[in-house]
């Protein structure tokens, strides 16, 4: 059916159609008897899918990655597509309308997408109203919920850990788990927060505000692919020595090398051309560093084969998004499906004993 409607879509402009997607998927989150159709045909739900990791559980390891979902608008009708965990924003501690348009690219040849799109999103107090609604109105989730902090874009990188801090303390209630995202390419000077004295800071903010806090949550670090492996070094060493609870590795790349495409477009690259580098730098975390928290893998991610690699290679729990687009609303169900007759064949009970095992 998607690959009916597809060429259709894609002769749309990128963002005109996401945002009508994303409308009507607002819409249908609305309306419960919208939702339980689609949840019917699009969730698969199974224990032997279900992981324990980051002390909540998930009922399948395939998450929505940041930046399709920036505002929350369409929580529930992603559990009903089959999510097994949803990660929404960038959201920033200022409201922001991002960069100026066009800025989102298709880029074919490549099954990748560009995007510049600069964090724009309604700002924590808004966001953080729509999710203390939704929760009234539903009560639990069905899958847990990620919230990722991007730094407001008129705040300099001085001021980037109050920034964080000031999102923090409007969404800690309403999120399963927290993302502190210092790696798009779209904000000026946003990647230096990677650096050592800068991201050292950020993190004892972020966490000495999180042990302050009677509830606790998971607080995960998401990185760049473009880093060395001495940043990533330096990176887990402070990842670890402030007990962040994950990484999400990674985000868009600034790299062009091997694109079939002809582009000129700045901005962060994701989709087919990032999977070689995500999987390299999950490997390096997993075995060369002998990292010792988990690791959320994201990175061209298009097929159950995709997913078990990064499984096998020792990631807990994988996202997509641009696989999403160019695949359509099946894929988590292909992808779960997939992963149910791996277990089969290889007479295992649950995808958690495939995490790290070759």
């Amino acid at each position: 059916m998607y690959s009916l409607v597809k060429p259709l879509l894609f002769r749309q402009d990128p963002e005109a159609i996401h945002d009508r997607v994303m409308g009507w998927l607002a819409w249908s989150s609305q309306h419960p008897a919208v939702l339980k159709p689609i949840s019917a045909l699009c969730a698969l739900r199974d224990r032997r899918l279900q992981v324990e990791c980051l002390g909540l559980k998930f009922p399948n390891p395939v998450g929505l990655a940041a930046g399709l979902d920036k505002n929350g608008r369409a929580v529930p009708a992603w559990g009903a597509l089959g999510f097994g965990f949803v990660e929404i924003g960038s959201v920033t501690a200022l409201a922001q309308p991002g960069n100026d348009k066009p800025r989102l690219f298709r880029l074919l040849e490549d099954r990748a997408l560009i995007n510049r799109m600069g964090f724009n999103n309604e700002g924590a107090e808004a966001v953080a109203r729509r999710l203390a609604e939704l929760r009234r109105r539903v009560g639990a989730l069905p899958v847990p919920l990620g919230i990722n902090l991007g730094k407001s874009k008129v705040r300099p990188l001085e001021q980037a850990p109050q920034d964080y801090l000031e999102s923090l303390g409007r969404l800690w209630p309403h999120g399963d788990y927290f993302v502190i995202n210092v790696s798009s390419p779209n904000t000026p000077g946003l990647r230096a927060l990677q650096e050592g004295e800068r991201l050292e800071e950020l993190l004892a903010a972020v966490t000495g505000f999180a042990r302050a806090q009677p509830q606790s949550r998971p607080i995960l670090l998401k990185i760049a692919p473009d880093l060395s492996w001495s940043q990533i070094d330096e990176i887990v060493g402070l990842v670890e020595r402030y007990l962040l609870a994950g990484i999400i590795a990674t985000n868009t790349t600034t790299s062009r090398e091997g694109l079939k495409s002809l582009v000129n477009e700045s901005g962060g690259l994701s989709g087919r051309p990032l999977a070689a580098r995500a999987l390299e730098v999950l490997k390096y975390l997993t075995q060369e560093l002998r990292v010792r928290v988990p690791v959320i893998s994201v990175g061209g991610i298009f097929s159950v084969e995709d997913v078990l690699e990064r499984l096998q290679a020792g990631a807990s729990l994988v996202q997509v998004y641009t696989g999403f687009i160019y695949e359509g609303p099946l894929l988590p169900r292909r992808l779960n499906q997939g992963l149910l007759a791996y277990l089969e064949r290889q007479g295992l009970e649950r995808v958690q004993d495939l995490i790290g095992k070759k």
